[in-house]
């Protein structure tokens, strides 16, 4: 069930009657529907067993064997502040890239369902709510507007901060309550 996102990456900016479009990739999180930039997603592959870590955040469900390369899977519900994902047949893991400690490094994500590719103008996306949420406003980076739905846009530098997630792995007292 790997599904390669090159090809929709390289039209993952588009112009259409003179507006930025971004792509974005779906997906459902605790009967929630969210968004990330498809130009972050590396890949999505089918829920497998995961090694577990010990010393990692409770965020950190464990780690898996991507061709060769050890890549550490989070919930995302949990850094949310909220109960873990359950595995279903739907689950999958979204592989990202992300950018921190001056690298880049790929993270899996859990998440309940991959939805669809959403092409979203600019002009349709809200600033963050600044309550309300549920989530950390720093982890949002917008609001998009689809057919009269709003889909909660990541920030996946923020929700996956490698420089916060090895912090609270340690225990660092200050990221801990930068995170509460």
């Amino acid at each position: 069930m790997t599904q390669s996102t090159e090809a929709a990456s390289s039209a993952a900016n588009t112009v259409a009657d003179g507006a930025q479009t971004h792509q974005y990739l779906t997906f459902m999180l605790g009967g929630e529907l969210f968004a990330i930039g498809i130009l972050c997603i590396k890949e999505i592959i089918e829920y497998a067993s995961l090694t577990e870590v010990p010393m990692m955040p409770a965020a950190v469900r464990g780690v898996i064997n991507l061709r060769g390369a050890v890549v550490p899977v989070t919930d995302l519900l949990i850094r949310f502040g909220k109960k873990p994902s359950p595995v279903s047949k739907r689950t999958c893991i979204v592989i990202i890239e992300v950018t921190g400690l001056g690298e880049r490094q790929d993270i899996g994500i859990v998440v309940d369902s991959v939805d669809s590719v959403l092409d979203i103008p600019a002009s349709e996306i809200e600033p963050p709510p600044s309550f309300g949420a549920g989530i950390r406003t720093d982890f949002i980076r917008g609001m998009g507007k689809v057919n009269g739905k709003f889909v909660i846009l990541l920030d996946v530098n923020h929700v996956l901060a490698v420089e916060e997630m090895a912090a609270l792995a340690h225990g660092s007292p200050q990221v801990a309550e930068q995170a509460a």
